[in-house]
């Protein structure tokens, strides 16, 4: 007798409880004695009975008859009943096909046919005890076309022993055909998450992808970073292919779609839940969430699913491509976004908050854009408001002075009539006339003979620009037809124009240089902060004019040095333009011719030890040996030292001399008042490379002078003798600037006139005792002109200041 699996308790104990056993022993006792038998001794296990205890596939809902119902290809687990179980029981178990099953056969004392490999019994070594024992039966595949098959159990009493059949329905197992899938389950349920994976992809490349038109790929693979150029180079080959992408892409995505929507029917078993699950997923997972993430990133997993794209355009050639061609021949070829020049201006004004350009490229990209739209009448200088130079005019000091202050390098020449311009001057052309030659303008433009550009008023900027871009001329005469009134038509001039006005236009702001008296010369805004009107009057030659030659610069710069490095010639002492004028004197700048027969003549020693001297001297070119100290220590000085600085002031005693009256002390002298030890030579100090006399211009701020507009007290002053204490001598040719008392007196009056106003009754003004305090410098333009030009030569050839002192 065989338990069936309904009769199974929870936890896996006997069907019944214990009480059974004995009752179904003594029933089979008792059943055989009515057969007429005689009970055999059992030498083995006594199998009474089973049960499925597990199966490694689901089984039936329904058990027929009480028959066991098994899958195929399954792993089950039988769990026997009887007397005696021992651990190799299982060789002592097997089962047998059954033919012909029908309720009329005799199951007493039958055999087993041949035993079976459908169902293969292995041990299982676990839950052995002696009424029961678990044994594990591997079925096989049914064979092709069987749906179902019936075995029944079959045991031995011992080995050897014939193989007797347990009786009825209960002993028997039904093999039942596994309920065919498309796929297995685990293959099935990757290939769902994969065809979502798949959908999304079509999803978002439809968006990403077609969003990105061919003009947009260009302009990234020229203009854009390192990665997005590398990406640009891969999606733009497809891209080109505008519809068979799509057709691609679309097919691809509704064949991912319809096969998913099938295996989640064949794994659900509804209809009504697939459709369910599959609506769900795609819209989310297909549609919702790639989208929103290729319009922000479709450049770059384009990029990145490049092959894929690629192999599933390859996968639908033979339907997407022939519609793909139908759709090129239907809507013609795909261009891709194109912006006119209004339409480009204002995509950057929408577009400014967003981008990375500053408001100045922004006007340059709308001045450019707009270059073709404005014509050289909206740019140009008015003629009245033009510099020119009648062509009668004469090249003299006045006229080349007059040409350089307005700052114009090309100057347009006209005859009678300022609308009758007939030649251009280049500044340039200027560059071997000497004033004094009073050569005439018509000569030099003559020689040259610079083209004469003409442009009519409606010339548009971009086509000027081009004109001015083939070096012909950076100036044109604007002009137009005027048929005005009675007679006949004629040419009018308006104005100029420049390539600096088409520039002006392009970059949306104005472009001053040092020369611009007006910020735009239509609006007529004058600049603010302007320098003053250059002075070209300190080149112009006098009668006084300096008996040695020298270069404008180099007298510049010796002007710049003496007013800013030497403290008695600061505009506290003297001005700028009384100490130029100075300079400029005949006696002033003087050379030496070095005498190598006789290096140690007279005339090559500037100041003399013990010997007194009323000069100042700044060596401009040339080299000096100094000897200084007691020691006699010699030292080689160049351009740009001086000496002599304490003998344009000589030093005297805190007490004013005793032929000095009252009068005089109360109106102020000219004597330096300076320390005792100031009286003595200064070769007393140690250092001997600066004696007191050659370092005076570090102590000269704690020397504090007054002056007066007495010629008297001037006498007075040539009486006390200045002794240098070193000596001077030169090494080679010289230049130089010597300057005496007399002349630095003249000067100091002459400032401290000029700064004085005069009185309203026309009485001589009255000096003030006190010196100014030392102010800061202004520097006048055309020497810092001169000396930035000369800053660097003078840094290499002359020697600093500090080397001499």
């Amino acid at each position: 007798m065989a338990l069936s699996s309904r009769g199974r308790l929870n936890g896996g104990g006997e069907a019944g409880g214990p009480p059974l056993l004995p009752l179904l022993l003594l029933w089979s006792l008792l059943w055989q004695a009515a057969a007429g038998k005689e009970t055999p001794v059992c030498s083995g296990p006594l199998i009474l009975g089973m049960r499925l205890e597990n199966s490694s596939q689901s089984i039936p809902d329904i058990q027929e008859f009480g028959i066991i119902q098994v899958l195929e290809g399954s792993e089950i687990y039988l769990r026997l009943y009887g007397m005696g179980m021992h651990t190799r029981v299982y060789e002592l178990v097997s089962f047998s096909e059954v033919v012909q099953p029908n309720a009329s056969f005799n199951w007493a004392n039958a055999t087993c046919p041949e035993k079976t490999q459908d169902l293969e019994v292995e041990p299982h070594l676990h839950e052995i005890r002696n009424t029961s024992a678990v044994v594990s039966v591997r079925v096989q595949k049914l064979r092709k076309g069987e749906h179902s098959k019936l075995y029944v159990l079959c045991t031995q009493s011992a080995p050897g022993q014939p193989w007797v059949r347990l009786e009825g329905n209960d002993a028997l197992i039904q093999v039942l055909e596994e309920t065919p899938r498309l796929m297995p389950l685990w293959f099935q349920i990757c290939l769902i998450f994969l065809l979502l994976v798949l959908s999304g992809m079509f999803s978002g490349l439809n968006l990403g992808l077609m969003a990105l038109d061919p003009m947009e790929l260009r302009i990234v693979q020229n203009c854009g970073t390192e990665t997005e150029k590398r990406y640009a180079r891969k999606i733009e080959p497809i891209r080109r292919k505008g519809n068979y992408l799509l057709c691609s892409l679309l097919l691809g995505n509704v064949l991912v779609n319809t096969t998913l929507t099938i295996l989640l029917d064949d794994l659900i078993g509804s209809g009504l839940g697939a459709v369910i699950a599959s609506t769900s997923g795609i819209v989310i997972f297909g549609e919702i969430v790639p989208q929103a993430m290729c319009s922000r990133h479709g450049l770059a997993v384009g990029a990145n699913t490049i092959i894929l794209t690629k192999f599933f355009m390859l996968l639908t050639f033979p339907l997407s491509f022939p519609i793909s061609k139908i759709l090129d021949w239907v809507l013609g070829q795909e261009i891709g976004t194109v912006y006119n020049r209004e339409k480009l201006v204002e995509m950057l004004k929408i577009t400014e908050p967003y981008n990375d350009l500053v408001k100045e490229e922004l006007n340059m990209i709308q001045g450019a854009l707009e270059l073709r739209t404005k014509t050289v009448e909206d740019v140009m200088t008015q003629l009245h408001d033009c510099f020119m130079i009648n062509s009668d005019a004469i090249l003299d000091f006045n006229t080349m002075s007059e040409i350089m202050e307005s700052g114009y390098t090309r100057i347009p020449v006209y005859e009678e009539e300022r609308s009758n311009i007939v030649d251009i001057l280049y500044v340039k052309d200027l560059a071997f006339v000497d004033p004094d030659d009073c050569t005439t303008l018509k000569t030099i433009t003559k020689f040259y003979n610079h083209p004469v550009h003409f442009v009519f008023h409606d010339t548009k900027l971009d086509a000027m620009l081009e004109e001015f871009k083939k070096g012909k001329s950076h100036l044109a005469i604007v002009q137009k037809v005027n048929n005005e009134g009675e007679g006949d038509p004629f040419y009018e001039v308006l104005g100029l124009v420049t390539l600096e006005d088409v520039i002006e236009e392009i970059i949306k702001s104005e472009i001053l240089d040092e020369s611009d008296m007006y910020t735009d010369n239509r609006t007529k805004k004058r600049v603010n902060n302007q320098k003053n009107k250059r002075d070209f009057s300190a080149f112009k030659d006098n009668d006084t004019e300096s008996k040695v030659k020298i270069s404008p610069q180099l007298l510049l710069a010796a002007h710049r040095f003496l007013s800013t490095e030497v403290n008695q010639f600061t505009p506290s002492f003297i001005s700028e333009k009384i100490l130029l004028r100075l300079l400029k004197h005949r006696d002033v700048i003087q050379e030496l011719k070095f005498d190598d027969e006789n290096k140690k003549a007279p005339q090559h020693f500037l100041f003399t030890r013990n010997k007194p001297a009323d000069y100042f001297i700044l060596i401009l070119q040339g080299k000096v040996e100094v000897e200084a100290g007691k020691e006699n220590m010699k030292f080689e000085t160049g351009p740009f030292s001086y000496y002599g600085v304490m003998a344009l002031n000589p030093t005297i005693t805190t007490t004013p001399p005793a032929k000095l009256d009252r009068q005089s002390i109360q109106r102020g002298s000219l004597y330096s008042k300076v320390s005792v030890s100031e009286v003595r030579s200064p070769s007393h100090m140690s250092n001997l490379n600066r004696s007191a006399s050659l370092c005076y211009h570090e102590r000269s701020d704690s020397i504090s002078s007054t002056f007066s507009g007495s010629n008297n007290q001037i006498n007075s002053s040539a009486g006390c003798q200045y002794l240098s204490d070193f000596s001077v001598r030169a090494l080679m040719d010289l230049q130089y600037i010597k300057i005496t008392r007399l002349q630095y007196q003249n000067g100091l009056m002459a400032s401290r006139l000029e700064s004085c106003p005069q009185s309203p009754d026309g009485s001589p003004p009255k000096l003030d005792t006190t010196l100014p305090a030392k102010e800061a410098p202004t520097p006048n333009e055309v020497i810092s002109l001169l000396n930035e030009k000369n800053c660097q030569h003078s840094k290499t050839n002359h020697s600093s200041p500090d080397e001499v002192v």
